[in-house]
């Protein structure tokens, strides 16, 4: 490994340690020089080297981790799903800085519980605290967060869904695709699930990140406007989370909703990608 690299790989991790401080000491709101202490940088140091990696200024960060964030996102970026749609997901699209290719398994996959299957999976540092990723040969069909429910409890979540496979740990056949998934380049997605449920994924692929949407939209948008609660459901099932982006789905009112990870995890992704936003807007006005 060259030296850029290696100095990439320690500055991705101390600074995933600084977002899942922030996001874990948000209601006391940390100062900088507590969040820079904490993974050993000088105040300077942390600010200079948080705001380039980031997109904007650790204190800008902590505030779209208040609990109103979700209803100014509504408010400001709701997305209009029936157009969005209408541009067709057959197509790869670009998803928070990686691209994403999307092949759903078949309902004959999904009704097999699994069998048949061979799943490798594995445990991966993550912005959002340890990431569990699992895949088949066709790409990621799992992507998990254990920061709040624990790694046993996620592991045996992620393999409730498919009994039957045969389950491998094998971390190395998925690293290039979660490296993707945090950092850019292209990733491949084969989730398994019913095929209500993957409509209701396919219209989460179509919110812009940065963006949100709600339950009922979605619902209208997939053509079953009195679903709301089945979609909810289905929102809550989605095996990759992250990249099918279920945490951008609100409530109506702009609350958050539930998290099968954990509303901090939401809250961080949330803040994550408004950030990754607000800096590319900030780069396009300066060069127009």
């Amino acid at each position: 490994m060259t030296a850029q690299p290696q100095a990439d790989a320690f500055q991705y991790e101390l600074m995933g340690a600084a977002l899942r401080y922030i996001a874990e000491h948000a209601d006391a709101q940390p100062s900088l020089e507590a969040v820079a202490a904490h993974i050993g940088l000088s105040p300077t140091h942390f600010q200079r080297v948080f705001s380039a990696w980031v997109g904007v200024s650790p204190k800008r960060y902590l505030q779209y981790l208040t609990l109103d964030h979700a209803r100014r996102l509504l408010a400001e970026r709701a997305t209009v799903l029936d157009a969005t749609l209408e541009t067709g997901l057959s197509s790869p699209g670009r998803l928070h800085d990686l691209f994403v290719r999307w092949e759903a398994m078949s309902p004959g996959d999904y009704a097999r519980r699994g069998a048949g299957l061979r799943i490798a999976f594995g445990w991966f540092d993550s912005p959002f605290g340890p990431a569990l990723a699992m895949g088949t040969d066709r790409g990621l069909c799992g992507l998990a967060f254990a920061a709040e429910t624990g790694r046993a409890t996620a592991l045996a979540d992620m393999r409730g869904r498919w009994p039957a496979a045969d389950f491998v740990e094998a971390p190395e056949r998925l690293g290039r695709w979660v490296a993707a998934a945090f950092g850019g380049g292209e990733v491949a997605l084969a989730p398994l699930g019913a095929p209500f449920q993957i409509k209701v994924w396919e219209a989460l692929l179509a919110v812009p990140s940065g963006h949100v949407v709600t339950y009922g939209e979605i619902a209208r948008a997939i053509g079953a406007p009195k679903a709301v609660r089945a979609v909810g459901t289905a929102v809550g099932r989605n095996p990759v989370s992250w990249l099918i982006p279920c945490h951008r789905a609100l409530r109506a009112s702009g609350a958050l909703g539930g998290y099968h990870w954990g509303l901090d995890v939401k809250r961080a992704m949330l803040a994550w990608e408004s950030a990754r936003l607000e800096a590319s807007t900030a780069e396009a006005g300066a060069g127009a």
